[in-house]
């Protein structure tokens, strides 16, 4: 009996460290994105912390396996693959373009994606309240709120009759309605806009310089993954040919940007972490709805408005959420 009772203590304690090994093993998650690391820290932070909330710290309790395309879209399809290879639990793709690779690679494996144009438009679900397949999300509606820039853009230079549009032509689910957007918007104040295509660094160089040969009173610059992460060269652009830019996002304003108006961009990838978290615990796609932000802001750098040789309004200063000086 007593020999019993130790061959049975034996072999449970050999099993424990097995169980315990078992508890350790954290779940993989993917992520997948256009640009390059440099570029979007400040946002993984916000990441991360949505994850946090969700009770996951990346290194502790959960491993994020980074995908980077350094803005080489036709290397998004073979990262995506990679990440499915390796079963990962969940994928989080920034942009369309890495959310259509991610689709293309997986049926089965949860997308979460952040976006700024309609995912139901983009075919992603067919419904927002219950997703119909893999994918889910937060859509940021930075192409719907085209117009609402433009407006603010004029708001800041009531004589302005000629913007430039900057646009990157390789992300067509985002450009496209934009342009649809501002085209319409620009013909109801009278406005005349000239595009300008930009897909490589050195083509918004190259458009910059026309822009400073031609002087359109204003640029919008239009909101697509490879733009946002170009977002100091943007800047330091517009201050070096001295044209007032407007902007989809607030980072483009802390780099020295003139101005934005969209949705708070770390708070969208910290949305983003959550979801990841409730995924992780168990929580189908269909059972989370995508999010449409609800609330917007308004930035302004008047530090870059004087070194521009502008006034900025106090009634446009007073519907400001930021002002940076």
């Amino acid at each position: 009996m007593i020999r019993r009772d130790f061959i049975s203590f034996v072999g449970s304690a050999a099993l424990l460290p097995l169980a315990a090994r078992a508890q350790q093993v954290k779940p993989v998650i993917g992520y997948l994105d256009s640009r390059s690391l440099e570029t979007m820290v400040d946002r993984l932070r916000g990441l991360r912390q949505g994850l946090k909330e969700a009770g996951y710290v990346e290194g502790e309790n959960v491993t994020i396996e980074y995908r980077w395309a350094e803005d080489r879209m036709d290397r998004l399809q073979l990262l995506a693959a990679d990440l499915v290879s390796r079963s990962v639990a969940a994928i989080v793709t920034a942009g369309p373009p890495s959310s259509f690779a991610a689709k293309a690679a997986t049926t089965t494996i949860p997308i979460v994606f952040m976006t700024g144009n309609d995912p139901v438009d983009l075919g992603w679900s067919k419904s927002l309240s219950r997703p119909s397949g893999n994918l889910t999300g937060i859509n940021f509606l930075s192409a719907q709120l085209a117009a609402k820039r433009l407006e603010l853009l004029r708001d800041l230079l009531p004589q302005a009759s000629r913007i430039g549009v900057l646009v990157s032509p390789s992300d067509p689910a985002l450009t496209d309605t934009q342009l649809k957007e501002v085209t319409t918007a620009a013909r109801a104040m009278g406005i005349q806009i000239k595009i300008y295509n930009a897909d490589t660094r050195a083509e918004i160089d190259a458009a910059f310089e026309a822009m400073g040969r031609e002087r359109p009173d204003a640029v919008f610059v239009a909101t697509t993954p490879f733009l946002n992460g170009r977002r100091v060269q943007l800047a330091q652009l517009s201050a070096f040919y001295r044209l007032p830019a407007i902007y989809a996002l607030r980072d483009y304003v802390e780099v020295g940007g003139l101005m934005s108006y969209g949705s708070d961009i770390i708070d969208v990838y910290r949305q983003a972490g959550v979801y990841v978290g409730h995924i992780l615990k168990g929580s189908k796609v269909a059972d989370l709805p995508i999010v449409q932000s609800n609330k917007f802001e308004l930035v302004i750098n008047v530090q870059t408005a004087r070194m521009l040789g502008l006034t900025v309004s106090s009634s446009l200063l007073g519907r400001a959420d930021l002002v940076i000086d």
